[in-house]
């Protein structure tokens, strides 16, 4: 029990860690933390496969590739965008508002932990055969959306590369009409000059 509170204590910390810090990259290094914790939870419970599977896939590939997007949009050099003032005020509410009812509902419904023999009875050992039977029979309704997550996901992050390349796009079609417009005046005010030699010479 005391193990569990200790790493329930670490997780809860880097998943805090996770929507406070304001770089990306420590952000994404908080999540790889909570990650590795839930990871040493599902081997507390002896359920290995869990846990190989939360380090393979969550803490390296998935982590490899939020550093990947991270790095490509170069998220922490953009300004602070302030078209949207509402936004930190109603996500601050939201946020209070469900930490509320997630306590109001641990405390309100308070069960004792079950038996060790239970546990293990439920997680079989945390095999791939026991996981995909449950997965795709009692949870196949959460599996599916969990697909749709991922899909949101994807889109997401097309749009905001496709919205960093318009700006991008935009600002060098600035630059080169601004380009065209200083050589635009030098040539004129070249020939406005070479027009005044000339009368002056005549």
């Amino acid at each position: 029990m005391i193990t569990f509170w200790i790493l329930a204590i670490v997780s809860v910390i880097g998943a805090i860690g996770v929507i406070t810090l304001k770089e990306p990259v420590h952000a994404a290094l908080s999540l790889v933390g909570t990650l590795l914790t839930v990871a040493t939870l599902y081997v507390t419970l002896e359920a290995h496969f869990l846990a190989a599977i939360q380090v393979i896939v969550y803490a390296g590939a998935i982590m490899v590739l939020f550093l990947f997007v991270i790095m490509l949009l170069n998220v922490g050099s953009d300004e602070q965008a302030t078209t949207l003032p509402w936004m930190k005020p109603a996500a601050y509410t939201v946020g209070v508002v469900a930490a509320v009812a997630l306590v109001s509902a641990v405390v309100q419904n308070i069960n004792p932990l079950p038996s060790s023999d239970v546990i293990a009875a439920t997680l079989q050992g945390g095999e791939a055969e026991q996981i995909g039977e449950i997965l795709f029979s009692d949870f196949v309704f959460a599996f599916q959306l969990v697909a749709v997550l991922l899909l949101t996901g994807i889109v997401a992050a097309v749009s905001l590369v496709q919205r960093k390349a318009e700006t991008v796009e935009a600002a060098e079609v600035a630059i080169k009409e601004r380009l065209d417009a200083e050589e635009a005046q030098k040539r004129e005010a070249a020939v406005n000059n070479a027009g005044q030699q000339i009368e002056a010479g005549a």
